[in-house]
């Protein structure tokens, strides 16, 4: 193909793509945005004599770091932010939607067929569920230029060296995660023949103490100033308090927020069907001001998509929450705009910890706790008695020989 066949196809390719962003409903700046970012990397392309077919990661990465002589004006390597590198990376992720480019050349989840093969089994011999497998996946793909590609050549002292130089950098929890997926991984390894099942031994047992940690809450008034933070006149505001509500007086989780549906809300019973992290599906009592704000919500901000998903995207694509990060990134933001410092977690898990434990402060029993927060056991709930200061007052001992305790 002629250099001249390859630029008529790259601007058609251009204006296909700009085409697919305004049906996803993007203004038209923020297209001229995606159109401008896409002209210097085929312009860039065209220079190299690098056809659209033969893109891949690698040369996405080599025109994000390359010194640009492209256009009239020149962009410079840190002029290209995280936003342009998002235009750049979505633009090759519709080059292999429309057939293009092969799926390996997708650099949203640059994945090898290995890694596939790895989160097949966990859905097919552990029954994990997709977060899950999307989780370890991605711990795996950050350790492997460790590890190396030859787990014929893995041994005690390359994991220890590998899980040793991790733990220098992260929190116990993430520790303990990193862990459980090099742990998940190794079988992985082991069931198919690559290493040996002792191999999985050799990676440590990061210690957790149960009920050795305080939940973290804040008061009610301050869970009252995050929840009043959300401006009712814009889309964004009812959307978020419907979100914010639904969390403080339901406890629900994250991902229950992320996955309801149009047709789990009973409006005429004022239930709401939640499955939790066990999969059960359980009807619960939706408060008068919940469902008042997602009626206003679902009536005069969401969006009109194809999907039963409630909570949908107030900006173009108009798609549904990709994940719990969404629910996290609300709360987070509410939090700042209500001047709410005192919560060193700053996140969904936040206001169900301050519904349980507001909950208890006011004279609540722990059994009803653990109804709201819908646990299969009591000893979950246990920990929540540790928060009840007035209660853990009357029974506390006088310190070892009388010396007060500071």
């Amino acid at each position: 193909m002629s250099e001249q066949s390859d630029l008529e196809d790259a601007v058609h390719r251009i204006d296909g793509f700009a085409n697919y962003l305004a049906e996803q409903g993007y203004a038209k700046g923020t297209i001229d945005h995606y159109r401008h970012c896409c002209h210097h990397f085929t312009r860039w392309l065209q220079q190299r004599r690098v056809a659209l077919t033969a893109i891949d990661e690698t040369i996405v990465e080599q025109f994000l770091d390359h010194d640009c002589r492209c256009l009239k004006v020149v962009i410079r390597r840190t002029k290209r932010g995280r936003a342009y590198v998002s235009r750049i990376r979505r633009f090759v992720r519709y080059l292999v939607t429309i057939g293009v480019l092969t799926g390996g050349a997708s650099t949203a989840c640059c994945e090898t067929d290995h890694l596939r093969a790895f989160r097949d089994w966990m859905r097919r011999h552990r029954g994990t569920c997709e977060k899950t497998t999307l989780a370890h996946a991605r711990t795996i793909t950050g350790l492997l230029p460790q590890l190396g590609d030859d787990p014929g050549r893995y041994d005690a002292a390359l994991i220890n060296q590998v899980i040793s130089k991790k733990l220098e950098s992260i929190s116990r929890v993430s520790a303990q995660q990193l862990c459980c997926s090099l742990r998940m991984y190794l079988r992985f390894l082991a069931a198919t023949g690559r290493c040996s099942p002792a191999l999985i031994g050799a990676i440590p047992r990061i210690p957790q103490w149960q009920l050795s940690a305080l939940p973290r809450y804040i008061l009610n008034d301050d869970v009252e100033r995050v929840i009043a933070s959300c401006d009712p006149t814009t889309a964004q505001g009812l959307r978020d308090r419907a979100v914010l509500l639904l969390l403080a007086r339901l406890a629900l989780r994250a991902g229950d927020v992320v996955n309801l549906q149009l047709h789990d809300i009973d409006w005429e019973n004022a239930l709401i069907r939640v499955a939790g992290k066990t999969r059960r599906t359980v009807a619960l009592p939706l408060p008068q001001d919940a469902g008042d704000a997602l009626l206003a919500y679902i009536e005069h901000a969401r969006p009109v998509v194809d999907s039963t998903k409630i909570f949908i995207r107030v900006m173009a694509p108009f798609k549904p929450f990709a994940s719990s990060t969404a629910v996290t990134i609300i709360v987070r933001n509410a939090l700042d705009r209500a001047g709410v410092e005192n919560a060193n977690l700053r996140g969904a898990y936040l206001l169900r910890h301050s519904a349980a434990t507001n909950m208890l402060r006011s004279g609540a029993t722990l059994d009803a706790v653990g109804a709201l927060l819908r646990h299969r056991s009591p000893e979950t709930t246990a920990i929540y008695a540790k928060v009840d200061t007035s209660m853990l007052s009357q029974v506390v001992q006088p310190w070892i020989g009388g010396v007060p305790c500071r």
